[in-house]
């Protein structure tokens, strides 16, 4: 099967992250496969550009910044070189795009907000005018496929797959882990964009609290800089506190499971989630995992090493992240979060729209075969 995944920009972001992930195991597979993108890769995509070209899977990114109409044409060269089977897009725009093309190829939309992208007036009317051209619908959580029934319609084929993790990656402790003790860095760590929703605010005022008793503990933040003025509000914060010899705010980092491996507490205040890679791949890492109580983490609540407490209250908060510094590592089953299971997963969907697909031109070429006979 040729099958070609479209992302808005190549980034360390959720989306991005899941799309190089599935090429690479539908890769291995023995499949073609094909990433492109409506906008130029960031920097910070390097190393992942890297494992895809090792991999043997094209990538077909803009070199400038393009308009409405330099996307549609840079997609539309793309879907007529590689020829797919089937067209994987992922996120809202993305999958907009590629259903403006007058590709034969059927579309799979991959939505992964963790807001609702359809109380946006002008998206809910383009979807609904689009929706036919998405022969399945993919939610990397129940939240989203609500979203869409409610907000969109019905459609014939919806369905929930979670994302994935690469246990290689991150599950490589010592077979031990009931023995594995705590890092001695006693570092807190925090990987996520700098938007508001990702509450990097709330971690460094708790990490103030922390401080208090554990003087030599550590916080650094990494991420994409998404929101300058968030950012920079963070970057004041830490200074107004004084704090700039304790916490590190750096950009986005490729080496995720080195940093896991040498810090202590991974914390994840977010406000809201679809279903964040960064946290599956905390909880594969064996790292303990204070986090927000949004719905997106709720599965994980009785996993041990896990604390989900009301990020937004600094005692609640502090207090969790203290007690996670004296904690041991721990194994977490992930069964059905793999990145396997979930490429299995969207290689079913796959299949099955191109099954339907090819049952659909059969009808019609029997049905002007039937008329050219009775003619």
């Amino acid at each position: 099967m040729r099958i070609l995944q479209v992302v808005y920009a190549p980034r360390l972001s959720g989306a991005e992250i899941l799309a190089k992930g599935l090429a690479i195991q539908h890769r291995e597979g023995g499949h073609e496969v094909c990433i492109a993108s409506m906008q130029p890769q960031l920097a910070d995509f390097d190393h992942s550009r890297s494992e895809l070209h090792a991999a043997g899977v094209l990538c077909r990114f803009p070199a400038s910044r393009q308009g409405r109409i330099g996307r549609l044409t840079h997609l539309w060269r793309t879907v007529r070189q590689f020829r797919p089977d089937v067209i994987i897009a992922h996120a809202t725009l993305a999958a907009l795009y590629v259903r403006l093309l007058p590709a034969a190829a059927p579309v799979v939309y991959v939505m992964h907000s963790g807001s609702n992208d359809f109380a946006n007036p002008k998206l809910k009317w383009a979807e609904r005018m689009l929706s036919h051209r998405a022969k399945a619908v993919v939610g990397v959580s129940p939240q989203n496929t609500f979203d869409y029934l409610h907000e969109v319609g019905p459609h014939p084929r919806v369905t929930v797959i979670p994302n994935g993790v690469d246990l290689p990656r991150f599950q490589n402790a010592p077979s031990g882990w009931a023995d594995v003790m705590p890092a001695a860095s006693k570092q807190i760590v925090q990987l996520g964009r700098y938007v508001v929703d990702k509450g990097q605010l709330e971690t460094i005022h708790a990490f103030e609290a922390v401080l208090q008793q554990e003087p030599d503990a550590r916080l650094v933040l990494y991420g994409v800089v998404e929101d300058l003025a968030y950012h920079d509000n963070a970057m004041n914060l830490v200074h107004r506190l004084k704090l700039e010899e304790r916490v590190t705010l750096c950009g986005p980092a490729s080496n995720v499971a080195a940093i896991l491996r040498s810090s202590q507490v991974f914390a994840m205040p977010s406000h809201m989630e679809a279903h964040s890679i960064g946290f599956l791949e905390a909880l594969a890492s064996g790292i303990p995992v204070v986090a927000s109580r949004i719905a997106a983490f709720q599965f994980a609540r009785d996993f041990a090493g896990v604390s989900l407490v009301d990020t937004r209250n600094v005692s609640a908060y502090s207090s969790a992240l203290l007690s996670a510094l004296h904690a041991r590592r721990a194994f977490r089953p992930l069964d059905g979060y793999t990145l396997h299971d979930t490429a299995e997963s969207y290689l079913k969907i796959a299949q099955a729209v191109c099954e339907t697909r090819g049952t659909a031109a059969d009808s019609s070429i029997a049905g002007w075969k039937s008329n050219e006979s009775s003619m």
